[in-house]
């Protein structure tokens, strides 16, 4: 075994691998909307679900409330969101310019597919992606 595969019986070293290598190519295709790919699928999902709870947004993110506070504050500063506070509910709605850049940011989301699904193949590339949910999800119910 040689020292680049020596630890590829190891999910955490292999998932951050992965992680590393998708991120830099998400990073390289919402660059076209100067967005940070989070920030992109938190104005996605804004875009898609008028007034969400920020709870609620960062279960569907699978992300913890406050990495969504930072995101959304950061989203709000730019212009692309709004908050609303109501008693200790936050939510949060799309503005003109977020609805206006979510094709922008579904073109770039969808170059990225294109880019993995065309080393991986199609099928591989859906049923990767399909085991690794699957598996952060049970993972983040223990």
């Amino acid at each position: 075994m040689n020292d680049k595969t020596s630890y590829c019986n190891c999910l955490y070293y292999s998932a951050n691998a992965l992680a590393r290598i998708v991120t830099r190519m998400a990073e390289e295709e919402f660059s076209a909307v100067d967005l940070a790919p989070s920030y992109a699928f938190v104005i996605m999902t804004v875009n898609k679900n008028p007034g969400i709870h920020s709870g609620e947004l960062a279960e569907i993110m699978m992300l913890t409330a406050s990495t969504v506070t930072r995101l959304v504050d950061k989203l709000e500063s730019r212009g692309l969101v709004k908050k609303h506070s109501e008693g200790r509910i936050t939510m949060i709605y799309p503005t003109p310019a977020s609805v206006e850049l979510n094709e922008a940011i579904k073109a770039a989301w969808h170059k990225l597919y294109l880019r993995f699904t065309d080393v991986l193949g199609e099928e591989n590339a859906r049923q990767l992606t399909g085991s690794v949910i699957q598996s952060a999800i049970k993972l983040a119910s223990k």
